[in-house]
């Protein structure tokens, strides 16, 4: 799963450092490094009075706060980290059942 941090101006000041170290952290908790790809951006034009613009995969959530993260991981990261392991797991499905053992996959 993709997730972009904003770190311009206006994010920075919002607190996006702090977000970064709390999805550092949750990532190493869960032992989930290597499902995540965390990257900064300079401004992706979605500036808000609430907090930090994350995205998540192509899905933009504005507002990400240090108060309101556990919210963002329930309704937004963790669904993502959901649907990305059911696709792999059902791509491996199909990969297996329908191998010709031809490599091409």
């Amino acid at each position: 799963v993709k997730v972009q941090i904003c770190v311009g101006s206006s994010c920075h000041l919002k607190g996006s450092e702090r977000v970064v170290e709390l999805l550092q952290k949750y990532a190493a908790e869960r032992g989930i490094e290597d499902k995540l790809l965390l990257t900064g951006s300079f401004c992706t034009g979605r500036c808000n009075r609430q907090g930090v613009t994350v995205i998540v995969n192509d899905e933009a959530i504005t507002g990400v706060t240090e108060e309101n993260f556990a919210t963002f991981l329930s309704e937004k990261l963790e669904p993502a980290l959901k649907a990305e392991e059911e696709y792999n797991m059902d791509f491996l499905t199909l990969k297996k059942s329908n191998c010709k053992n031809c490599y091409k996959c």
